[in-house]
């Protein structure tokens, strides 16, 4: 979609990484999703500005393990928790013995053992992590970087990675190609040094540093990446990024 008007990209970016209806108005296919992948970490950004305002603003009247709690719930509503479904579908299938179950495992959806207990790990981590930010009062700028960090994070992985299956939601980002990632990974630098000065890259590298190693991981474990895969680095580059935000200090 070379010469694609800026603003359709924005709107296929959001459509896709959040629940706000915008997509109603405006045809969004899977070639506007594949070339609005630059755009991911901006979108990303915005989401973590959103539960950064609600954990800041909510750690005065509550404490702010409560502010927290109440900003990753509406996280989880804007954008219909879709990482956290990623990540379960994921999880659940570290239970299957051989490639094909892993990957009907990925694509029932029912949430197993395995499934629920990394969605409650994950919320307890990342309420935490926003916790310790919102006490300090820094919620709104650390999740913003942790969070355009963890969009740009799958990108390298749709691209450098063979998509396991024929067809899925997640295969449009494997035609985004890598000047699609670099681009991505210049904004979502960028939102990290506005946001949250030199201490903002830590968040980027721990994100880089998650996506390579799974990367590594569904590359030996399906021979490549699926959507529910790309859903799972995204929610565990996050908790990487929002982990190296509260250790910097």
């Amino acid at each position: 979609m070379r010469g694609a008007n800026p603003f359709l990209l924005l709107v296929a970016a959001t459509t896709f990484l959040t629940r706000i209806p915008i997509g109603r108005w405006i045809d969004v296919d899977s070639r506007a999703v594949a070339a609005a992948a630059p755009l991911y970490p901006l979108v990303g950004a915005g989401i973590g500005v959103v539960g950064g305002l609600v954990a800041d603003a909510l750690a005065g009247p509550f404490t702010a393990l409560a502010a927290a709690a109440i900003a990753v719930g509406a996280v989880a509503v804007l954008t219909g928790a879709m990482h956290l479904d990623a990540l379960a579908d994921t999880a659940d299938a570290l239970g299957g013995p051989t490639r094909e179950r892993r990957l009907e495992i990925m694509r029932d959806h029912a949430v197993g053992a395995f499934g629920a207990t990394a969605i409650a790990l994950a919320l307890l981590t990342e309420v935490a992590l926003v916790a310790e930010l919102a006490a300090d009062g820094t919620a709104l700028v650390g999740w913003a970087a942790a969070a355009a960090a963890a969009r740009w994070s799958a990108l390298p992985l749709a691209a450098a990675l063979p998509y396991a299956r024929r067809d899925g939601q997640g295969q449009a980002l494997s035609r985004s190609g890598l000047l699609a990632v670099l681009v991505a990974l210049v904004f979502a630098a960028a939102v990290a040094l506005v946001a949250h000065g030199l201490d903002g890259l830590w968040a980027l590298a721990a994100a880089a540093v998650v996506a390579t190693i799974l990367g590594g991981f569904f590359r030996t474990w399906i021979g490549g990446v699926t959507g529910d895969c790309l859903g799972a680095t995204t929610m565990l580059a996050e908790l990487a990024a929002l982990a190296a935000l509260v250790a910097a200090g």
